[in-house]
């Protein structure tokens, strides 16, 4: 496997980069991963080797790049005041013109011989769902997308398989924001809603304390076995 930081586009004397990480093979099919709010740090860049090592193409853009270049926060005091900050500040509009420079970049790449699905945590779950309603991908998986329920009319520009994971024991998002996405989705047969035992952020091992090991097994299994199905070579 190997792991390199590439050019998106510019703007003035602003780059917009993606982390990308190739999979022993050297090809596959592509895969963008979307960050939490605390940008592409060590976390994201180890989910992405390790999907990468799962046989996927997979660019992490850096969706904070209007701000500065490559953020990456820790999960301590300071950091979650940037990364809260950051959240606050972002035109996520604007973000999700940016993602779909990213899936072109990454469609175009000739390490990429399958097909190209999108993948976010959090903030980059929700970005996940709204980057699926205005690209052509062939799948979205979506962890605990904060506020999917805000921007659910957008579902029916969604045609390809979704699937999302959420916790229920997460106050960010409740039951009534699960129960619009299902039933926003209830008649897609290629639309998955799990939900776990679990709290926000379940997947995430940088945060000891939201961290839940079986959740996130199950959802990772999950998760490949549906990536597996519909970015299949």
């Amino acid at each position: 496997m190997s792991t390199q930081w590439i050019n998106i586009s510019n703007e003035g004397d602003k780059e917009f980069s993606g982390y990308l990480a190739l999979p022993p093979k050297g090809t596959g099919p592509g895969l963008i991963l979307l960050q939490e709010i605390w940008g592409v740090n060590d976390h994201i860049k180890a989910v992405a080797e390790q999907y990468a090592m799962s046989g996927f193409v997979v660019m992490a853009p850096d969706v904070f790049w209007r701000f500065d270049k490559q953020i990456a926060l820790n999960y301590d005091e300071q950091g979650n005041e940037k990364a809260f900050g950051y959240l606050n500040d972002l035109d996520k509009d604007q973000a999700v013109k940016d993602l779909t420079l990213a899936v072109d970049k990454l469609k175009s790449l000739p390490e990429v011989t399958g097909k190209v699905g999108v993948m976010g945590y959090c903030m980059g779950g929700l970005l996940a769902f709204r980057t699926a309603a205005a690209t052509d991908l062939d799948a979205a998986v979506c962890y605990y997308g904060g506020g999917i329920a805000d921007f659910i009319d957008e579902a029916a520009d969604i045609h390809n398989p979704i699937l999302f994971h959420h916790g229920v024991k997460d106050q960010l998002i409740p039951e009534e924001a699960r129960e619009a996405i299902r039933h926003h989705f209830a008649v897609r047969k290629d639309a998955v809603l799990y939900d776990y035992d679990a709290d926000h952020g379940f997947n995430c091992w940088g945060r000891p304390a939201m961290y839940d090991q079986p959740s996130a097994t199950i959802a990772q299994g999950r998760t490949l076995e549906f990536l597996g199905q519909f970015l299949s070579e």
